[in-house]
């Protein structure tokens, strides 16, 4: 009786989200509101594959599926099940099933790792003694405690005098109710600091700033107090790539969005994120995104105009 009164509960909460979501997401794509990290998104019709780095965030959706992959693990997620990403992680996105009728509606909220750390020791939550490290992506259910903040973190968007003060509270809610959550362990071994999953995500972290400079594997491994192989494992168990592949990754994700938003020609674009040859660079991109350099912007382009 207890488990039909919370489902019909949690149908109940994901009608108002779905509702609020069509009313705030009319018109738009994907768009940045006025709460700081939190992101609203809504497709009405199904994509193709397409490549993009996630930040650490809770992905939450009201209605519709989608398809994540990072390497060659897979993930799935629908308005039941939220999508928790914890480190910086390239990776390729699918809407398989949308529709004007039946769009696919959700928030992304990034997350600070800092702010994950200082909820831990706030609630004397305990670090994950196991040493192995896992994916930095996973879903996990949508629970009603769970769902309720992101709902009224969402709902404050109808009461802008409100965001300052009361958004922080809300966001405290919604990692502590993850880090108590089925998939809480994998959030506190990324911030538990001197955990080798830390100190991969340290790494990540370097790597994300510094993509454009050449990368010496043994000596980031050394920045973070790991040896190279150690390093290694760590790293491809948490991303599915090796570092220089994640490198590579950043760099091309880069040059793309120059050459589309900044208009720069792929020369430029290449030789600004660390690329030297023209043709290493136009042969790199090509493989990931299925198309030559020019040609793709021209697609993305004509896709955007439609």
């Amino acid at each position: 009786m207890k488990h039909n009164r919370t489902t019909d509960e949690l149908d109940l909460k994901l009608g108002e989200f779905r509702e609020r979501l069509a009313r705030l997401t009319e018109g738009i794509h994907v768009e940045e509101c006025a709460i700081p990290s939190l992101v609203l998104f809504r497709y009405d019709q199904p994509t193709e594959p397409d490549t993009a780095v996630y930040d650490p965030s809770l992905c939450l959706l009201a209605c519709g599926c989608k398809n994540v992959n990072m390497g060659e693990e897979s993930f799935s997620y629908n308005s039941r099940n939220y999508l928790l990403t914890s480190l910086h992680v390239p990776t390729v996105i699918q809407v398989p099933d949308a529709s004007p009728e039946e769009p696919c509606m959700g928030v992304m909220l990034k997350l600070d790792m800092r702010e994950v750390a200082q909820m831990m020791a706030e609630c004397s939550l305990p670090a994950p003694r196991t040493r192995q490290s896992e994916p930095g992506m996973t879903t996990g259910e949508v629970t009603l405690p769970l769902l309720d903040a992101v709902q009224r973190l969402v709902r404050l968007l109808d009461s802008p005098e409100d965001i300052p003060v009361m958004a922080p509270i809300i966001r405290k809610e919604i990692i502590y109710r993850l880090l108590i959550g089925d998939q809480g362990m994998r959030l506190r071994k990324i911030a538990n600091a001197g955990s080798q999953s830390h100190q991969v995500s340290q790494a990540i972290g370097w790597l994300k700033d510094n993509f454009t400079q050449p990368l010496r594997v043994e000596e980031l491994a050394r920045q973070v107090g790991m040896s190279t192989s150690t390093f290694h494992s760590h790293f491809r168990s948490m991303t599915a790539l090796s570092p220089l592949q994640y490198q590579k990754q950043l760099r091309l994700q880069e040059a793309r969005r120059k050459m589309l938003v900044d208009h720069q020609d792929a020369a430029t674009a290449g030789f600004e994120v660390g690329y030297e040859s023209p043709s290493q660079f136009s042969r790199e991109y090509s493989r990931l995104f299925g198309a030559p350099p020019h040609r793709d912007i021209s697609r993305l382009r004509q896709r955007a105009a439609s």
